[in-house]
């Protein structure tokens, strides 16, 4: 079916970034006793050379969780996507997040899920499909073969059938990607997304224009907004746009959605104070140790030490190349791509050419910038505060006033121009000496009816829609999306 779950993913990395926040460490044993174990990873899947790692990440369409049971019908309410029976065992999201060993930048790369490959083992008899295809096909040959054998417990059946699948699934991708060394796998079904956005909620997530689309309820305004856990849903569901119809939503659009709402995410849980927050730590434990599986050999404090960069945006997320839409044989619609340049281009973002003159030198620091909000909307510092990170700025403390009228900057002695500057960013001209600023800040006043004026650096540039080429998201910000 065409409806995509690219929430499944989001659930999986943001798992990861709890991981490689590198904090709270007193619970990995908590985390990692809890999780799902598999050893379907097995032997064939490879080794990447030296420290660097490789992870797998797959998002199911399935309505049930870890262990194939319902959920409660509560839930199915809330997520307004179809009861237990709808959806199935396809890995519908396929990342594959590549972390050097030696801290440089990590890749996050999406495999769109309609890609038309080979299978690897011929599951079902089928040779070729949609990529995500694989690990239905697999899970549904095993299930099968286990009845005929006279294997009647439920929970064996499950199990032994989804590491059918996942075998299958990840020997194709690495068939698909030229051979790559799959070093380990994450699984998550699609209830995870709505349970960590229902701990992590508000989310700040930007638009290049307004969109509204009935069927996944998604009503979202052009720029930054905070969404709760059903508008996130809304956000990486939505495929349909009804304010401008001619912009055609593809995969690939939903795809960068998902980028997007992970880099947003990553963010967030550094800077927002999320991870230190037992309550929301302890939930985000929770989410992974319910609807989320692992191969038996991943050592998540080893990772963690690894890639504590990811969570500070070391890190970009791209989606691989396709030539074009069109049909299988049976008519099903899917991405025509060419296998030898996605190999080519898994071999430049997996081994990139080392650069040829020295990097330019990392900008100033432009100061710390503590924001208070005194308009009465829940969650505008906050959302000001990353904004301007992403601006440079570095994020200082952020909470709530009495309210007032206008908009304002507090600076300390000396710093009138860097306070200036900071006005013209947010639309403003109103700056204020203020001897209880401390040096190298400045401390922003939201007043009534703020908005991040469309001229200011702080406001994002419209972006591009995506296509089948290679595009890019860097982490370390709240990205701007179609």
């Amino acid at each position: 079916m065409r409806t995509t779950v690219v929430r499944s993913a989001v659930a999986a990395v943001s798992a990861l970034v709890l991981a490689v926040t590198g904090v709270a460490w007193d619970q990995y044993t908590n985390l990692s006793d809890g999780l799902h174990r598999s050893a379907a990873l097995g032997s064939g899947s490879g080794t990447s050379t030296g420290t660097d790692t490789n992870i797998l990440v797959m998002g199911l369409d399935s309505r049930l969780d870890e262990n194939g049971d319902p959920l409660p019908a509560a839930v199915y309410d809330a997520m307004h996507t179809g009861a237990s029976d709808v959806g199935g065992y396809n890995a519908n999201v396929l990342i594959l997040l590549h972390v050097p060993g030696d801290g440089s930048r990590a890749t996050a790369m999406s495999i769109p899920r309609d890609d038309y490959v080979s299978l690897a083992g011929v599951p079902d008899g089928q040779p070729k499909g949609k990529i995500k295809q694989a690990y239905g096909l697999a899970f549904d040959q095993e299930h099968k073969q286990l009845v005929a054998q006279g294997v009647t417990d439920a929970a064996t059946l499950e199990q032994r059938s989804r590491d059918a699948g996942r075998t299958s699934e990840i020997a194709t991708v690495r068939q698909f990607l030229g051979g790559v060394p799959v070093d380990h796998f994450v699984e998550v079904t699609m209830v995870a997304f709505y349970q960590l956005a229902q701990v992590v909620a508000p989310i700040t997530v930007c638009l290049a224009e307004n969109t509204q689309d009935s069927y996944s309820g998604a009503n979202f305004h052009q720029g930054y907004q905070q969404l709760d856990a059903a508008q996130a849903l809304a956000f990486v569901r939505q495929r349909r746009d009804t304010v401008h119809p001619s912009l055609n939503f593809t995969d690939l659009d939903r795809e960068r959605r998902q980028q997007a709402f992970i880099a947003s995410l990553a963010f967030q849980l550094k800077q927002a104070g999320t991870i230190t927050d037992p309550t929301k730590l302890q939930g985000l434990i929770d989410v992974a140790k319910q609807n989320i599986a692992v191969d038996d050999g991943l050592d998540l404090l080893q990772f963690a030490q690894q890639a504590s960069g990811l969570a500070g945006g070391n890190v970009t997320f791209t989606t691989l190349p396709i030539e074009k839409f069109g049909k299988d044989p049976l008519g099903e619609d899917v991405n025509i791509v060419d296998v030898a340049q996605v190999q080519a281009t898994v071999a430049r973002l997996l081994n990139p050419a080392a650069p040829t003159s020295a990097p330019a030198a990392p900008a100033a620091p432009l100061g710390t910038v503590d924001v208070l909000n005194a308009t009465g909307r829940t969650g505008l510092a906050a959302t000001v505060s990353q904004t301007l990170a992403g601006d440079g700025y570095t994020a200082g403390s952020t909470g709530n006033t009495a309210r007032r009228a206008s908009t304002v900057v507090h600076f300390p002695a000396g710093a009138g121009a860097a306070a200036a500057a900071l006005a013209g960013t947010l639309g403003t001209s109103h700056t204020t000496e203020d001897g209880t600023v401390a040096p190298g800040h400045l401390e922003v006043v939201l007043g009534a009816g703020f908005t991040l004026p469309a001229t200011s650096s702080a406001t994002p540039t419209p972006a591009a829609a995506p296509t089948s080429a290679l595009d890019g998201i860097s982490g370390g910000g709240i990205p701007c999306v179609k």
